[in-house]
């Protein structure tokens, strides 16, 4: 099935926080059973705050979608390090799109001129959004994103499911990701299925399987 990742409709979830989801597809970009709390529960708690908290982070996102992790990621007060943070994006939202999303009705304190600075980021340039937060989004696809060896800490793997883009959940992906991160680093996604866990494994990682937010039973996180 050919599929326009273009296509696209705001919805609401469960939780009260708007998400996307794709006309084309059955695919939505956060759980039906709340975007927030998805979010909030396996790239915040469960990745973000899995690690030290007093050195510098990198952080590499793959699928920076409606913006909502790398807000949190920005807004977490937990983290008084700096924090060094790229995103890369294939399909990235319309102004139409950004504004009718309501998290900064239902987060307290939202920063608004940031969720708006960091959807029209200028691809591959560094912005130093605050002193200890510096957020660059690569606008291209990431097979051919070329990435650092060994610079990342953390990877928020967010990507349209397996079922969906089959490309990218693939030894050939993990083995990118895994020269791109630091020995002990993290790699956290909302996928539990097999044959993902299995191609993690192949590539190096040590995987386990984590409690999933509300509507999901598990999630993994991989270890390097």
């Amino acid at each position: 099935m050919s599929v326009d990742f273009y296509k696209r409709e705001v919805i609401s979830t469960e939780d009260g926080s708007t998400s996307l989801k794709l006309r084309d597809a059955d695919e939505q970009y956060h759980s039906l059973h709340g975007a927030l709390n998805e979010s909030l529960h396996i790239y915040i708690n469960s990745g973000l705050h899995y690690l030290a908290k007093n050195r510098e982070i990198r952080i590499f996102e793959a699928g920076f979608g409606t913006g909502l992790n790398a807000i949190l990621t920005y807004m977490d007060s937990s983290f008084t390090c700096p924090v060094i943070y790229d995103s890369v994006e294939s399909y990235p939202l319309e102004y139409e799109e950004i504004k009718k999303l309501n998290f900064n009705e239902i987060i307290k304190g939202f920063p608004s001129d940031v969720f708006e600075m960091m959807h029209h980021a200028e691809s591959g340039i560094p912005s130093r959004i605050s002193p200890n937060f510096v957020f660059t989004r690569f606008l291209q696809p990431l097979e051919v994103l070329k990435l650092p060896f060994s610079n990342y800490d953390l990877v928020y793997f967010d990507m349209f499911n397996p079922d969906l883009q089959p490309e990218l959940w693939t030894e050939e992906i993990f083995t990118k990701l895994f020269s791109a991160m630091k020995t002990g680093g993290v790699l956290i996604t909302y996928c539990a299925k097999g044959r993902v866990k299995r191609a993690l494994k192949s590539v190096g990682f040590q995987v386990e399987s984590l409690p999933g937010p509300a509507g999901k039973r598990e999630i993994t996180r991989a270890l390097k």
